[in-house]
């Protein structure tokens, strides 16, 4: 059996993979030798219901995790799922933030209703990291550091620390620990929380990048949506106030995205070394981006793209006419499980959005493929109270809204009707907008074909006829 590793680095954006001043020679190698596409979304922001979309293959209008909390419907078929099928054990290396089906807990007591941060369903745990880090925070003990049970505290102090007792360096320990063990093919998913904030890099890393050369960012935008002067408001998604604290934050993400990217090496360099690395599909992506200043903003929200734009590199050792390539046609990480799906040889789930990807891996191209990206927010979770008026008051449902990005602009449709569109042909910085209404008319119908198109087929696209017609789900229970 082939081996199959999924890595994800949690908030990655796009931008440091052409980005001169960034090192990151284990990704470099990676794209070199696989397939890398220039134009990826995720489909949603914040943590879980970006997951989601990787995971289920699905966009967030269907999966409905709208937050970190909403829980992820049971009966959705899964990348580990999909792995067990093919005869897999999915071990998993970090976490996955997806919350119990609240139909499946032993009661109203069970603990696991009250986080998030749980295991994609068919994972077996290889080192889970829960939201706490409470592993690594008992490894950092036995290194003899004296540490509180505050993760977030723990991880600020990483640039006192050395780089070897990083959190990035433990989850990666504790994966080539368990890779010597396996015999026959293996199928593991890797998932390292940094670059996420906090914007504080492991050891030397912290001071790998100068803040002279690392910019500020993107001004925001003069004639700013409401939605945007909100978030501006907000400490939490707001970037520093000086450009000395903007360049110091970006320096940090740079050392964190390095200090990982050094991490990911041992990995490659662990594969390479015990033969396995031409026996190894090998997929790199990450969950959502930063903001990282640009539009004045931090963390992932909006509907800007650097919250959405991301890497995906894949590599799959018997597919060498494709080794090096750069795709620019828009791909979505609701593409992830139907191509992990042809790769293991199994039927696609009726309820992916996404479609393969191996017409690239190939080095060809597609018959007919998507000409845009699409990507949706929602702030509900914002917003619930002990509370909530439905079914008449449908407020709750206005909050939320959904991105159609082409190779000219981006049509930005939210729950209450309003619109944007950036013109990104005449100014590809996402700060001038059009109020032209046919232009703006053609990306809404777009969008509204989009939604029709992807609505839930797991059984509409079947007969219950004596001839079996249509498309079933498969298997059948």
């Amino acid at each position: 059996m082939t081996n199959v590793l999924l890595v994800t680095l949690d908030q990655l954006r796009a931008e440091v993979l052409d980005n001169p001043l960034v090192s990151t020679p284990a990704l470099d190698q990676i794209r070199a030798s696989g397939v890398s596409f220039d134009r990826h979304f995720g489909q949603a922001a914040p943590c879980s219901p970006g997951r989601a979309s990787l995971y289920t293959g699905m966009y967030q209008m269907n999966h409905r995790v709208v937050a970190n909390g909403t829980p992820l419907d049971d009966r959705f078929d899964n990348i580990a799922r999909l792995a067990r099928r093919a005869g897999y054990t999915p071990m998993l290396f970090g976490y996955t933030d997806q919350g119990l089906d609240p139909r499946q807990a032993s009661g109203p007591d069970d603990p696991r209703l009250d986080y998030y941060a749980g295991i994609l369903p068919g994972f077996d745990e290889g080192l889970y990291l829960p939201e706490d880090q409470s592993p690594w925070l008992a490894w950092l003990e036995r290194q003899g550091h004296a540490v509180t049970r505050d993760y977030i505290h723990e991880l600020r102090l990483e640039p006192t620390r050395p780089a070897e007792h990083s959190l990035s360096t433990f989850l990666t320990d504790g994966f080539l620990e368990w890779l010597p063990r396996q015999e026959g093919g293996w199928f593991a998913h890797l998932s390292y929380l940094r670059p996420h904030p906090p914007y504080a890099a492991a050891g030397e890393w912290s001071t790998r990048y100068d803040v002279a050369d690392v910019g500020d960012g993107l001004v925001p935008m003069e004639d700013r949506h409401p939605l945007h002067e909100i978030a501006l408001s907000l400490p939490v998604c707001a970037a520093p106030a000086t450009e000395e604290g903007r360049r110091e934050l970006r320096a940090q993400y740079y050392g964190m995205v390095s200090e990982v990217d050094s991490q990911l090496g041992r990995v490659v360099a662990a594969l390479q070394e015990s033969g396995q690395w031409d026996e190894t599909i090998l997929i790199v992506t990450a969950d959502h981006g930063d903001q990282l200043c640009d539009h004045g903003l931090i963390e992932k929200l909006g509907f800007f793209e650097e919250s959405y734009r991301i890497p995906l590199l894949v590599r799959v050792p018997g597919l060498t006419h494709g080794h090096g390539r750069r795709v620019s046609a828009f791909t979505e990480a609701v593409d992830v499980l139907p191509t992990a799906a042809v790769a293991l040889g199994l039927e696609i789930p009726l309820q992916c959005d996404g479609m393969p990807l191996q017409s690239f891996l190939e080095g060809g191209s597609p018959e007919t493929w998507r000409e845009a990206a699409h990507y949706e927010w929602d702030w509900r979770s914002m917003l619930m109270g002990p509370t909530i008026g439905w079914p008449s008051d449908r407020r709750l449902e206005q909050n939320n809204l959904a991105v159609l990005r082409d190779q000219h602009g981006a049509y930005v449709h939210l729950g209450d009707g309003s619109w944007l569109l950036f013109d990104l042909a005449a100014d590809p910085t996402w700060r001038t907008t059009t109020d032209d209404p046919v232009r703006a008319l053609s990306y809404a119908q777009a969008m509204l074909t989009w939604r029709q198109e992807h609505m839930d087929r797991y059984l509409a696209d079947m007969l219950l006829t004596p001839e079996r017609l249509g498309r079933w789900p498969a298997p059948l229970s």
